[in-house]
């Protein structure tokens, strides 16, 4: 039968004083230790080839010896080395490529990419303006694409000077498809890409999930667009400043390249690596 009151109770002596073990840790820039020999308290500012220098709270530096001897909370400790910590992940960009430090501006490139409008410019610079800077390329916006032709006349795209455009709502039988398909006939049309996504307007390429929507609100063919669409989410729109504040409120919600719908990242991405590599 199990003996529920444990061993003999004169088998050890309960007045013996009880060894207390001491435990690794790690001796991190930070750490608050007491010497046991000196009893000087401070905390590590500094470890490097086996030793540490330790501040007290007067500012005061003593150097030590890392190793056992030391007091954490109280509670005895061997102070190891600090781990070496490992090298950081690359930094990335909104458009998701690796970030590049620093450096000198680099010249802009004769090559261009032209957008639509003033708020296709902002959220491509929201998104891609990192990446852009480091190649050097200038985005300007025109304002519409009705005049696209004589305007890529004007630019004179060739050889080492390249043109690329975004065009908004470029789908089969539209009247920006019509452009475009005249600006690659037109003269500097291999030196010219014209591409586009499918949205009425760049807002519709933010997910609507970012606004809380499971998607945009469509609006009639007789309602202009912008304004149709802060009607249907309640929000002002007599004026442009309403128009204004309105795409504010959806660019705030846009962190990075992962808030926009693949149908711009790719065009855009595409247009880059046009200019670039010509």
């Amino acid at each position: 039968m199990k003996d529920r009151y444990g061993s003999d109770i004169l088998a050890r002596d309960p007045h013996a004083a009880r060894r207390v073990r001491s435990t690794e840790m790690a001796a991190d820039v930070g750490l608050v230790v007491e010497d046991v020999e000196t009893g000087y308290v401070g905390a590590i500012v500094r470890v490097e080839y086996g030793r540490m220098v330790l501040e007290d709270f007067d500012g005061h530096r003593r150097p030590f010896t890392v190793g056992p001897g030391y007091l954490v909370d109280g509670k005895p400790v061997i102070l190891t080395p600090p781990k070496a910590k490992a090298p950081a992940a690359p930094t990335r960009t909104a458009s998701g490529s690796v970030a590049v430090a620093p450096g000198r501006a680099r010249t802009a490139l004769a090559s261009r990419i032209y957008v639509e409008g003033r708020h296709d410019a902002e959220l491509v610079e929201q998104v891609w303006g990192a990446d852009l800077r480091v190649e050097g390329v200038v985005v300007e916006y025109l304002g519409g694409v009705d005049d696209l032709a004589a305007i890529v006349a004007e630019f004179n795209p060739g050889p080492g000077r390249r043109l690329g455009v975004l065009v908004d709502h470029l789908v089969t039988g539209s009247k920006e498809a019509r452009i475009a398909d005249s600006v690659r006939r037109g003269p500097g049309g291999a030196n010219t890409l014209v591409v586009g996504h499918p949205y009425v307007d760049v807002w519709q390429a933010v997910k609507p999930a970012r606004l809380g929507l499971e998607e945009w609100p469509v609006v009639p063919r007789s309602v202009e667009w912008k304004h149709g669409i802060c009607d249907a989410l309640g929000w002002p729109h007599a004026t442009q400043a309403d128009i204004a504040a309105a795409w504010r409120r959806i660019r705030g919600r846009v962190r990075d390249w992962n808030d926009l719908e693949p149908a711009l990242i790719g065009r855009v991405e595409e247009l880059i690596d046009f200019v670039t590599t010509g």
